[in-house]
């Protein structure tokens, strides 16, 4: 081999070194890029001036860890607007990575499989324990037996309860064992037409009806799987027959938000985000101002306990992702770091997923921040066992639609004063026909 073809030769082998550490480099250097669908403001429709503190402080922890890793949102997505701006990125095959879960989609979403299935990455994971999380806000992500989405922020239903009426009346605040009969008492007492024209216009409840009470009652609506209602069980007829007499007391009054804001009526279900919005400062000033008031559980049926319905925003993964691990890393981090979810009594009105945060002495420290001196606020012990023991809605693709029917027809049996048990077996036997189409 002649002189000129090995330097010909050498140098092919030093551009072709060149070029393989030059690829290297750029790989190196090469941003990977992972979508988070997000919406601005809050879940449950309060006030909320801090929508993208959490978030923020999420992304910059966690491209702090991950070099060459940018995470990117669309701000400016409104809540109403969210669904339909994630079915066009669906539709473009453009869904981000990771996102929030509406509870209305949830069900379709595992249903159709957007949604990864989680369970292989939490069994991968030795420093993932799901056992971290309140029991209820774990099982509102799962859909037939699997983990589809993991919680967030949740919300437990508690009941309003205006002190002022109530002691105007010689009545104190219930205990938090209080019970439907106490409820019912309390309600006779109150409602009452005070100025003499024959009408009612203070009233012992606004907005309770019978799935609150079927649910402090013990009862179960559905099957696991969604194929079987039980709308005819004794727990649902007295539950049923329970909202009929706490509506009766009204005299077919219909009892309105006005007449509560007005400080005319005692006791209101509300979910948690309210009473933390309008506890505090800037937003007390704007809300529930004419009389004093708390929070307390929702009175226990016959056969149940002071349970109510507890409320989860979720995220989820796309099953099309092509960043599965800085996925699952950044869906832990929101989820499961206790120094994001104690954010969330920063900078948001709900409630950490995860049990250590929300009963820590920071998290009462920080509820307690913007109340009047003369002001306690809510346990926070109490808040977690309304979190531990609450009830969540049942997880199959027709539930939407199948609640919407069973309570339209509910109401109007009790409006009507039609004959419970016998108008509740028929509506059972209607929507099981409805459920095994």
């Amino acid at each position: 081999m002649n002189r000129r073809k090995k330097i010909s030769i050498g140098g092919l082998a030093v551009c072709a070194a060149a070029l393989l550490a030059g690829a290297c480099i750029y790989q190196s250097k090469k941003t990977t890029v992972l979508e988070v669908g997000i919406f601005a403001g809050s879940n449950w429709d309060v006030a909320n001036a801090n929508s993208y503190v959490i978030i923020d402080k999420a992304v910059e922890k966690f491209e702090a860890t991950h070099k060459n890793v940018k995470v990117h949102y669309y701000s400016g997505i409104r809540k109403e607007d969210y669904s339909e701006w994630f079915s066009r990125q669906l539709l473009r095959g453009k869904e981000p990575d990771v996102f929030m879960v509406l509870g209305e989609d949830f069900n379709q979403f595992a249903e159709i499989g957007i949604m990864k299935d989680l369970e292989p990455l939490m069994g991968a994971d030795p420093e993932f324990d799901k056992n971290a999380y309140y029991a209820t806000t774990l099982r509102s992500g799962q859909y037939d037996g699997r983990q589809y989405a993991l919680p967030y922020e949740t919300v437990p239903m508690l009941m309003f309860v205006n002190k002022s009426l109530l002691n105007k009346e010689g009545l104190s605040v219930p205990d938090n064992d209080w019970t439907w009969d106490d409820l019912y008492q309390i309600s006779e007492r109150i409602t009452k037409d005070r100025d003499g024209d024959g009408l009612l216009d203070q009233f012992g409840m606004y907005n309770y009806g019978w799935m609150e009470a079927a649910y402090s009652n013990g009862a179960e609506l559905f099957d696991e799987n969604g194929r079987e209602s039980y709308f005819n069980d004794d727990k649902v007829t007295e539950a049923v027959r329970f909202a009929k007499q706490i509506s009766d007391l009204s005299q077919m009054r219909k009892v309105t938000k006005d007449d509560f804001d007005a400080g005319n009526v005692a006791f209101m279900p509300l979910p948690f985000t309210e009473y933390r919005t309008y506890k505090t400062y800037p937003y007390k000033i704007k809300k529930y101002t004419k009389f004093q008031w708390d929070c307390i559980t929702l009175p226990a049926g016959k056969s149940g306990g002071n349970t109510s319905v507890i409320d989860t925003l979720l995220m989820g993964i796309s099953s099309n992702t092509n960043q599965e691990r800085l996925a699952w890393e950044f869906l832990k981090l929101l989820t499961y770091d206790e120094e994001i979810q104690m954010d969330l009594f920063r900078y948001s009105q709900g409630v950490s997923v995860l049990k250590e945060v929300t009963q820590s002495k920071e998290a009462e420290a920080i509820l307690q921040e913007d109340m009047e001196k003369n002001e306690k606020f809510i346990d926070n012990r109490l808040v977690s066992d309304v979190i531990e023991n609450g009830v969540v809605t049942p997880k199959f693709q027709k539930y939407s639609e199948v609640i919407t029917m069973a309570d339209s027809e509910i109401n109007r049996i009790i409006e009507n004063d039609d004959n419970i048990e016998n108008s509740m077996r028929i509506l059972q036997r209607q929507i099981n026909q409805y459920l095994r189409r």
